[in-house]
């Protein structure tokens, strides 16, 4: 009997050998498939490649009909072949015609063969194709046989996605790896991005697939498996916010699996069957990636993603790679691809090189997304699976408009998107010109549109988008993009470089608002909610911890020596809360003072209008404060009892709903009735059809985000805001025709022209 190790060794010498020759790809396959054929003492060995129409042809075989290659082709998921390509399972079968899904292709003239094994050509846990080897004689072929065809698969995967491949096919087929693939999900920031894949997460290429000395590279794997699994224990033994609850669930996978002798001992073998310690986890990673796909348990297809992350990790230990490695080498149309991803993260990539993000997971106000929008840049969420199917490079747009992804588009289709981007530049220029004019609606009543911002970044949009002031300066954006608490200093800055930026324009700064979804991993205080939305956040924790409400205060103040300062404060729910406020900010004020600072010329104290209890003590909290801003994403979750970040229902409740815009109603009329300014910010401010409604409420200020002033702008100088009113006054209480308040008010824009 021959030593079990030498075959596949042998084997993949040769088949290094075979890749440094200057053949021709048709050349290079039929010798491949000779030389495994010989190897393994096969009769035959054929190569099926997948095709975009999910057609397996014949690409090579030794021992069948020659004439059969590229014309004998199966269905995916039809015979045998095809049937390994769609459960990427290998078939290991002493007789294969008594299998149910064996099927007879004359022309290739299989049908003397009994034995089979067969595996899938795999990568990225994608099924590209299927490697097989036929005996007359009945046998079951040994592991180590099924060990050796899978490596060489993994060689002819890398052959595929080179495009090696691409010149053998048929001219109006293409293979499956190229083949253009759409996704829908859902819109998180409007716009159309055209250009080229960054996955956030890159898969790592293995260029040295060989070992020249097994004990070598499994002294490498062991060093870096000890590595990985020490980070792992360090990462597990802090106590810190950011590893407890389902962080830390993740990271106990990670040291499952690290810890897993079934999968260290499946690198081992595919070292010592003469791979690299690279090549090994990649083949390793595929394999495993491959059978949890085709898994129905919800929770081990979950796991999938742990697996995929640290099998990353462990290549970026064995190359010596760190992710900093990625951002040096983008494309200057970048399109970055993730599953999910921080919003420091973000801040990483060069803003003059991205062009848009898609995110597997992730909400609508998930933080990396306030993030994206306050840098203009579209955003498609919700891609399942975008991440597996997308390489590197690839062709791709993202439509943010209508939460819909195309990669590697067909001519034709990236034609009408860049005919799109061109007319939304026409567009853009329309709306420049509109920051020279008055923002009054048709017949002369003026409207504040102010701008969200929360990072320096955002700052040159101020003057770009023609905003009147920022309505909305969320300064925990600083706090969650950070590593550690910023000092008081920087705080200080950042709001001093705010203020110069504005040229005297109005901002608005709110206290940070931290805890529920805004979670700072290096914050020791924060604890364990069942529904962090309703729970210690924003004035609530920072009334419960003084230090960082007056640290951040004191910035503030100092920042604004000789200007006014507004200051709002976030999740109030009682007016308490404003008193206890009141009381810290008056102490700042005195501590100041004493030592002769530069002071504030006003201060101007706020309150977010976003849990209900308020609706109910309107009168009294106009009084308490000298401005209400009207937080409406929370608000329109509390009052709806509706989870904003669950996607099952996400488009399931309507804000332009009555009930909610009888609400808003009598918000816009208590501050009308107490001569208290009222603003709503929020996303219900961005859209020109929601901010037509407010508008027609009576809001005569409201802040978006900046790229969203420019419609709306387009909007309220072609509204006749007299007409708006009556509109209300008869449709409000009682929709017309029983019909949703935002089909009427589609009707009601249609009719006079009014741009939406």
């Amino acid at each position: 009997m021959r030593d079990q190790a030498s075959g596949p060794r042998v084997l993949l010498k040769r088949l290094r050998e075979l890749m440094q020759e200057p053949l021709e790809p048709q050349e290079r396959l039929d010798r491949i498939v000779r030389d495994i054929a010989s190897n393994m003492v096969a009769e035959v060995c054929s190569l099926y490649v997948l095709r975009a129409d999910s057609v397996l042809e014949l690409y090579a075989t030794e021992g069948l009909n020659p004439n059969a290659v590229h014309l004998a082709q199966l269905r995916l998921g039809q015979g045998l072949v095809g049937t390994i390509a769609a459960s990427a399972r290998p078939l290991n079968l002493s007789n294969a015609q008594e299998h149910p899904a064996f099927a007879y292709l004359p022309e290739t003239g299989e049908e003397i063969y009994n034995s089979f094994l067969g595996v899938p050509v795999l990568r990225a846990g994608r099924t590209l194709g299927v490697l097989v080897v036929q005996n007359k004689t009945m046998r079951h072929y040994r592991d180590d046989e099924v060990e050796a065809l899978e490596t060489t698969a993994m060689v002819i995967a890398e052959m595929i996605a080179t495009g090696d491949l691409a010149r053998l096919t048929r001219p109006g087929l293409e293979l499956d790896l190229r083949r253009p693939v759409s996704f829908t999900g859902l819109s998180f920031n409007e716009g159309v991005g055209l250009g080229h894949v960054v996955l956030h997460e890159p898969r790592i290429v293995v260029t040295n697939l060989f070992n020249e000395d097994s004990e070598e590279e499994v002294r490498r794997l062991e060093i870096s498996l000890s590595s990985l699994r020490l980070s792992i224990d360090d990462m597990l033994e802090r106590r810190d916010v950011a590893f407890e609850g389902e962080h830390r669930q993740v990271l106990e996978a990670y040291r499952m699996f690290a810890n897993d002798r079934g999968w260290v001992r499946r690198l081992e073998e595919a070292i010592r069957n003469g791979l690299t310690a690279e090549a090994a986890v990649e083949k390793v990673q595929s394999d495993m990636r491959a059978r949890m796909l085709h898994m129905t348990d919800p929770y081990l297809r979950e796991r999938m993603s742990d697996f995929d992350d640290l099998a990353n990790r462990l290549l970026r230990q064995l190359m010596g790679r760190g992710p900093e490695d990625v951002a040096a080498s983008l494309p200057k149309d970048a399109i970055i691809v993730a599953r999910s991803m921080g919003a420091a993260e973000l801040l990483d990539y060069p803003r003059d090189k991205m062009r848009g993000l898609v995110l597997e997971d992730g909400a609508a106000t998930s933080h990396v997304v306030i993030v994206a929008r306050a840098m203009g840049i579209p955003v498609a969420g919700q891609m399942k699976g975008a991440v597996s199917m997308a390489e590197n490079g690839d062709a791709i747009i993202v439509d943010g408009e209508e939460g819909v992804i195309h990669l590697r588009p067909q001519p034709d289709l990236e034609a009408a998107y860049a005919e799109k981007v061109r007319f939304r530049a026409r567009r853009q220029e329309v709306y420049r010109e509109l920051r020279k004019k008055p923002s009054t609606t048709r017949d002369g009543v003026q409207v504040d549109l102010l701008m969200n911002a929360g990072l320096a970044v955002d700052l040159p949009q101020l003057a770009e988008a023609g905003a009147a002031g920022i309505g909305l300066f969320r300064t925990e954006l600083q706090f969650m993009v950070a590593s550690t608490f910023p000092r008081a200093e920087a705080q200080e800055k950042l709001y001093r470089d705010v203020l110069e930026a504005a040229r005297g324009k109005p901002v608005t700064f709110r206290t940070i608002d931290i805890g529920g979804d805004k979670v700072l991993p290096y914050f020791k205080g924060a604890i364990q909610e069942e529904n962090p939305a309703l729970g210690w956040r924003a004035i609530r924790l920072t009334l419960d911890r003084p230090g960082l409400l007056r640290t951040q205060i004191r910035a503030l103040l100092k920042a604004s020596g000789g200007r006014e300062l507004k200051l709002m404060l976030p999740m109030v729910t009682e007016l308490g809360e404003i008193a206890q406020a009141r009381e810290i900010i008056d102490r700042e004020v005195r501590h100041l003072s004493r030592f002769a600072h530069h002071l504030p010329t006003s201060l101007k104290l706020g309150a977010m209008l976003e849990v209900p209890s308020l609706l109910f003590q309107l009168d009294e909290l106009m009084k308490a404060v000298d401005f209400v801003s009207v937080g409406s994403n929370d608000l329109f979750q509390f009052v709806m009892a509706v989870d904003r970040g669950n996607t099952q229902l996400a488009n399931r409740f309507d804000t332009l709903s009555a009930p909610f815009l009888r609400v808003l109603k009598q918000i816009a009329d208590a501050g009308v009735r107490n001569h208290t300014p009222v603003t709503l910010c929020g996303e219900l401010a961005g859209k020109p059809i929601s901010a037509m409604a407010l508008i027609g409420l009576g809001f005569r200020s409201i802040s978006m985000s900046p790229a969203s002033i420019g419609p709306v702008k387009a909007m309220l100088t072609e509204l006749p805001l007299d007409e708006l009113k009556a509109f209300f006054d008869d449709n409000l209480m009682a929709p017309a025709q029983g019909l949703p308040m935002r089909a009427l008010l589609q009707a009601f824009a249609d009719d006079r022209s009014i741009p939406l």
